[in-house]
């Protein structure tokens, strides 16, 4: 278990900004940044991250908290996980309590974390035997380095081999205690009727370990290096709980942060190309790893850069079937060039060949707009055929037709028209056509979807909601008070007492006092553990606001702070506009004053609805009881309006 000194030293040491600018783009907002949220698709940023308050807020989800829980949330780490992850991003050293784990505890881990664990010692295995072992050393090492591959890129990518003994691995994950049903499910292991002892899926392999966003090892690709043998030249991991290809690219983890500092994302086909590319010192790279390009991918690329350059191999026969792709990164709002190597060359092999300014710069001037690059492609096939080039036109139009924003595709459309001499309207008419043959197509896939037949359930019986006015309002002033406790509550405010003589209280004390005469009942559990941990600073002289609960291990507080400290004004920079409004806690004291005020009249009809219902109860079998009620109904209405009074509310009632 993570010692508390070790997560005082995490806490006091990360950076949210730098944390969540790893997986967002984020933009200089006043004193915050601010971004699109990676949970929910959107087109204007509503993401906020806070440095001086080292808390981020989704406005859009309704999702916030600290760095932690942002990599809990987005890499569905726990919360160990996320604090170990941290830690070894800063270079902080986890010192762990000395306490014996319960047999359930040690039980406990979930078969997502049996595998990622699987995959990690896998990954050492296989780099170890490529260093260590003479095997790996004289077939896989020097493979790399006929590859002409650094030590520090092959150590950087955690290049590893594994071994031509057929059950080399299986063997060693046994003895550390791993299950053959952990083995298999992992895609690491086979075992096959006649081979119970079990199979390396990767033997005889060079090995590129494939990660996740965070670094995780998800799964590996491997190359087989002997060219006599009758199996698949590259092979992948399987579909598992924690690998799934449509979801990876290779070499994000180690390119996210050069893909976001230079606002360009380059995408090739293969692993030897990303490692080319970071060797020649250009490392804004990722790729697809032979799979065509999906739409969680191109996700991935958003969250860093709407820019992506795609780079083709010269003599690539599948250049016209990659159309598709770049269709799918217009539908996603990416701004997209096409580059082609010269024939005979692929990234891997150009970058091998020139200094990085030089392929640098060539990339730079050599690719092109989609527009350009698939008339290129298209029109070598057309000749003087008009009937080809208008079918080549076509296909044009329909790649911009995919183009969400308005003014882009009109922009679009011009260049077409300029650049083969057709009238605008003549591409505003055929836009049209190829926008409505998209739109058929996407309503007949969801009619023939609907008509699948579908899986009787048994649905149960959902209670209708009322809305229930007293309720609300008796929970939105209790939320508030609790919003002010975390936000202001070591402020001191200057009091006076019913003889006129100053003192002094703390908003957290004022507010405390307030509930505690009330003898109210927490309706929210959140706020309830909150109150709880208030009482016990208070008792050790310690008073605990905002900051203190940042640190506790529970999501639902955490983002009951986020909510408290991030407020949806801090997404507008009004400065920008000449309009300078009130900080927030300018007049905190008249605030908490007619704030408890508010607490206490809607308590009162809380109350009343309360006896109203014993009322109901008590009239035909108890009349004490009954006229006891009526008395206390009457004495809250009276205090009711005293309320009404000093709050200067008008008579109506606010319920």
């Amino acid at each position: 278990m993570i010692s508390k000194q070790t997560i005082d030293k995490i806490f006091s040491t990360i950076r949210v900004e730098e944390i969540v600018g790893e997986y967002v783009q984020l933009k200089r907002a006043g004193s915050n940044f601010k971004g699109l949220s990676p949970f929910h698709e959107e087109k204007s940023p509503s993401f906020v991250v806070s440095p001086s308050k080292q808390i981020w807020k989704d406005f859009s989800t309704g999702k916030g908290g600290t760095a932690i829980s942002f990599l809990m949330e987005i890499e569905n780490f726990t919360y160990p996980e996320a604090l170990r992850h941290a830690a070894k991003k800063y270079g902080i050293e986890i010192e762990e309590d000395q306490r014996e784990f319960s047999e359930e505890a040690k039980n406990a881990q979930s078969e997502r974390d049996i595998l990622y664990k699987i995959h990690e010692i896998a990954n050492d295995f296989y780099q170890n035997f490529l260093w260590e072992v003479e095997e790996g050393k004289a077939i896989g090492l020097s493979y790399f380095k006929e590859r002409e591959l650094r030590d520090d890129i092959i150590k950087k990518f955690q290049l590893g081999y594994s071994p031509e003994k057929k059950n080399a691995f299986t063997e060693f994950a046994i003895e550390k205690g791993y299950s053959k049903e952990v083995l298999e499910k992992s895609g690491l292991s086979i075992f096959p009727e006649n081979s119970p002892a079990g199979i390396d899926r990767f033997r005889e392999r060079v090995i590129f370990p494939i990660h996740s966003f965070s670094g995780r090892v998800l799964g590996f690709g491997a190359r087989i290096l002997k060219n006599n043998v009758k199996t698949a030249k590259y092979l992948n991991s399987p579909e598992t709980e924690i690998y799934h290809k449509s979801n990876v690219l290779y070499g994000l983890n180690q390119s996210k942060q050069a893909i976001s500092r230079k606002n360009v994302c380059l995408l090739v086909e293969g692993y030897m190309d990303v490692i080319s590319l970071h060797m020649s010192g250009i490392e804004n790279v990722v790729a697809s790893s032979g799979t065509s390009l999906t739409t969680e991918q191109i996700k991935l690329i958003k969250r860093l850069t709407e820019n992506v350059t795609i780079l083709f191999d010269g003599d690539n026969a599948g250049i016209k079937a990659s159309f598709r792709s770049i269709d799918m990164l217009l539908t996603e709002g990416m701004n997209i060039r096409v580059m082609l190597f010269p024939d005979g060359d692929d990234p891997d092999s150009f970058a091998r060949k020139h200094p990085q300014e030089y392929v640098e710069k060539f990339i730079e001037n050599e690719a092109m707009d989609f527009i350009d690059f698939k008339a290129e492609i298209l029109f070598k096939e057309v000749g003087n055929d008009p009937i080809k080039k208008a079918e080549a036109i076509r296909d044009i139009v329909k790649s911009v037709s995919f183009v969400q924003n308005a003014l882009k595709r009109e922009v679009y459309l011009k260049q077409v028209s300029n650049k083969f001499g057709l009238s605008e309207q003549s591409l505003f008419n055929e836009l049209d056509v190829q926008k409505q043959i998209t739109q058929n197509q996407t309503q007949h896939n969801q009619q023939r979807e609907a008509h699948k037949p579908a899986k009787l359930e048994v649905v149960p019986k959902q209670p209708e909601l009322e809305v229930d006015s007293v309720q609300f309002n008796i929970h939105h002033q209790e939320n508030k008070l609790i919003d002010t406790m975390l936000m202001f509550g070591d402020m001191v405010l200057q009091r006076k007492n019913e003889a006129h003589e100053q003192y002094e209280v703390t908003v957290i004390e004022e507010i405390l006092q307030h509930f505690e005469e009330e003898g109210y009942e927490f309706q929210i559990e959140t706020n309830r553990k909150i109150i709880e941990n208030i009482k016990e600073g208070i008792e050790h002289d310690e008073l605990r606001a905002g900051n203190f609960f940042i640190t506790l291990m529970d999501e639902d507080i955490t983002s009951k702070v986020a909510d408290a400290l991030l407020i949806p004004d801090e997404l507008s920079d009004w400065s920008t506009r000449n309009i300078f409004p009130p900080s927030l806690g300018d007049h905190i004291a008249d605030e908490v004053e007619a704030n408890i005020l508010i607490h206490k009249y809607y308590y009162i009809h809380f109350l009343i609805k309360k006896v109203t219902a014993e009322l109901e109860e008590y009239r035909d079998t108890d009349n004490e009881k009954y006229f006891d009620c009526i008395k206390k109904i009457m004495m809250l209405n009276q205090f009711s309006i005293k309320l009404v009074d000093k709050l200067g509310w008008s008579p109506i009632t606010k319920i």
